[in-house]
């Protein structure tokens, strides 16, 4: 991967040098990436697809305050819960803030365990022109109610196993998005983000990722939703869906958010409504696993409960240091 980024290589392909973090959920991302971006003086991209939504803070492990003052986060907090975020619009975002770190002299920092939002920048994703069609919309919702969504799931499987692979199952919203732009490209989500016509991306990634043991892996899943329940999660959702946020409402389709208000209303039992949430975030990182599994490029670390974040920022830092010496403060 060194001879890749070299100093000469950047130079040949004039492309802007972008340090990536990568992981499944509760692996640990936030605070080395926290302690990376203050080795390197620089910033950090969030590439979350739960933390774009304001108000959804502990459900969404978002940045501590302490974290923030540490090193500062971009592409949080974005839009409220009932309004509609897409890749296109991450992309956009990501590039812009990208641009300005590097004008700034900043070597820029994404991490993230959204994949589909980080392929989209890095691999330079073209996405089609075409928005939303209420009439499709509103037929696959009437196919839904009346005959079940998993029907639309397993017709999502058949044209899009790939983009079907990273969607829950009970996602809606994110299931009919996928068939209705199906329907308006003619070709699935997952092709839609073709990557440009000349095949060249802006930018000359270096991607990390941080894995751990499966079973060490779901033991830290589970204490960490029981930890963000302790810190009072049910009473954020229950007030967001006191304030006349819905369960169809994009932020509220988040995960655990989704099981609290079916909790509110009935739905479940409490104790139901923590398995069903832990369960899912398992299944959540296993698809994350699947996804970044695919690229090649990424350098693997392992976490272990002996393992020392400090002594993993330097190594990283020592890496990356050949990326952009003028621009890297390392």
């Amino acid at each position: 991967m060194a001879d890749d980024f070299s100093g000469s290589r950047l130079k040949e392909r004039q492309n802007t040098p972008l340090l990536v973090l990568i992981g499944p959920t509760a692996v640990g991302k936030t605070a080395l990436a926290v302690k990376i971006a203050a080795k390197l003086q620089t910033d950090i991209i969030s590439a979350d697809s739960a933390q774009v939504y304001r108000f959804l803070d502990i459900g969404t492990a978002k940045p501590s305050e302490e974290e923030i003052r540490t090193a500062r986060h971009h592409l949080i907090n974005l839009v409220d819960p009932d309004q509609m975020f897409s890749v296109a619009n991450y992309q956009k975002m990501a590039n812009q803030v990208i641009k300005e770190l590097w004008k700034r002299q900043k070597l820029p920092l994404m991490v993230g365990g959204t994949g589909l939002y980080i392929s989209a920048v890095v691999e330079g994703y073209a996405f089609g022109q075409k928005g939303a069609n209420q009439s499709i919309r509103k037929q696959y919702e009437q196919i839904a109610a009346k005959d079940g969504l998993a029907i639309l799931y397993q017709k999502l499987k058949r044209i899009d196993p790939k983009t079907a692979a990273t969607i829950h199952p009970n996602d809606k919203r994110r299931i009919i998005r996928a068939l209705e732009v199906y329907d308006l490209e003619g070709k699935p989500i997952s092709e839609q983000v073709n990557k440009t016509a000349s095949g060249i991306t802006p930018y000359s990634p270096v991607l990390f990722g941080l894995y751990m043991d499966r079973n060490e892996l779901y033991k830290r899943i589970e204490q960490r939703v029981d930890l963000m329940i302790e810190q009072g999660w049910f009473e954020e959702a229950q007030t967001l869906y006191k304030k006349g946020y819905k369960e169809t409402d994009p932020g509220m389709q988040v995960l655990g958010y989704r099981q609290l208000l079916a909790y509110l209303q009935g739905h479940y039992s409490w104790n139901d409504a923590v398995e069903e949430i832990k369960k899912q975030t398992r299944n959540l990182a296993k698809r994350q696993l699947t996804w970044f599994r695919r690229n090649k490029n990424i350098e693997w670390l392992k976490i272990t409960s002996d393992t020392s974040f400090d002594n993993l920022t330097e190594n990283i830092c020592f890496k990356v240091q050949d990326l952009a010496p003028s621009r890297a403060k390392y």
